[in-house]
């Protein structure tokens, strides 16, 4: 049977990762990116090759009609849902003492909310699906806080939010429907994108295991958590960070 995907945030970094390692012969994607469809066209064109069907869509999360039309676009195409990958979001650095009510809306929108939305549209479809998945990604922003250390006011209350929401989800979609995260450390930026710090060696410092992850490291523990091998695993926080936060 072919297993149904939508997979936000898709044009690049963990996103396109979490695309190419799902892709497979069998699989059906939706692949979403809010304006950057130059690149998911390639990342589709990729996981095409590897034998998956693609559907690829442009939306702005935090405009609240986006995560309904995600979820109409992948059972227009496909027919049904299986897993949700709520990767979609971006970093921001704003000191509390600078933040508007917009720059911090815009986060929770984005990030919180936009979840809650993708989750709520999914849910009729998810509880017709085969094994259904939600896997949302977080961030260490929400758990590490110290004196040495840039903070992410915004980023960080929609994260934190975002978690809370996993684990109110998981006791509510119980017992179908399995809901999870993923906390990524620093991670590797594609060429181009902006970066929140640099240099690299600078990062590495914070984390055991002296490196930053490449986004194909937090990949690998999304698809887990949206494959049928976790299916005793629901509420949880999956930190991938190298032992950033312990």
């Amino acid at each position: 049977m072919t297993r149904v995907v939508l997979v936000t945030g898709a044009a690049t970094g963990v996103g396109a990762a979490t695309l190419r390692r799902l892709a497979a012969p069998g699989v059906s994607l939706l692949a979403h990116t809010r304006k950057n469809a130059d690149a998911l066209a390639a990342v589709a064109a990729e996981a095409r090759a590897r034998g998956a069907e693609v559907e690829e869509a442009l939306g702005d999360l935090a405009s609240p009609a986006t995560a309904a039309a995600l979820v109409g676009a992948a059972i227009g195409r496909f027919g049904r849902l299986d897993a949700v990958i709520a990767n979609a979001g971006f970093a921001d650095r704003t000191p509390a003492a600078e933040l508007t009510d917009e720059i911090f809306d815009r986060s929770i929108q984005a990030m919180q909310s936009g979840f809650l939305r993708l989750a709520r549209a999914a849910l009729p479809h998810l509880r017709r699906g085969a094994d259904p998945r939600i896997v949302a990604v977080s961030s260490f922003v929400a758990h590490t806080y110290r004196l040495d250390f840039p903070a992410f006011p915004a980023s960080a209350a929609a994260k934190a939010g975002l978690e809370a929401l996993v684990k109110a989800l998981a006791i509510e979609f119980a017992p179908a429907i399995t809901v999870n995260a993923v906390a990524p450390g620093f991670v590797r930026k594609d060429a181009g994108t902006h970066v929140a710090f640099s240099p690299v060696t600078d990062r590495a410092k914070w984390i055991p295991l002296g490196r930053i992850a490449e986004p194909d490291d937090i990949a690998a523990a999304i698809a887990f958590l949206a494959s049928r091998d976790a299916s005793y695993i629901t509420g949880q926080v999956l930190h991938v960070d190298g032992g950033l936060v312990m």
